[in-house]
């Protein structure tokens, strides 16, 4: 799967492999890096403790991660509006760790696609 077809599309499935060392890996060394620069620089606002480059970061991934969450549910053989879980308070995000993050997809292919194959 290429940079763009895994970042920017809904179509397909995303294994457990690629979800934790394509996104969620990246995703918050990038933050924590990020972190530590809006604190340098002095871009933190006190109030919120959000700083400007994080905020930044945030938007720019936010459809990125939302596409492969959706293909994550797919390899689980479930419709991508099972993102909208995320709302739901705590839960949400419980559910969404214990869903994405550990469950293994549907063996063989389901009716999103083949059975990922790793590191294509």
């Amino acid at each position: 799967m290429n940079f763009q077809k895994f970042y920017f599309s809904a179509e397909g499935r995303v294994s457990r492999k690629q979800w934790w060392l394509r996104l969620i890996v990246p995703v918050i060394a990038i933050s924590i890096v990020l972190g530590i620069i809006d604190a340098a620089i002095g871009t933190v606002d006190p109030t919120s403790g959000a700083g400007l480059l994080s905020g930044v970061w945030m938007l720019i991934i936010l459809i990125p991660t939302i596409l492969i969450y959706i293909k994550r549910f797919h390899d689980r053989n479930k419709s991508g509006w099972w993102v909208l879980i995320c709302f739901v308070p705590i839960i949400g995000a419980v559910w969404l760790l214990i869903e994405l993050g550990f469950l293994k997809g549907t063996p063989g292919p389901n009716r999103f696609g083949p059975q990922v194959v790793e590191w294509e």
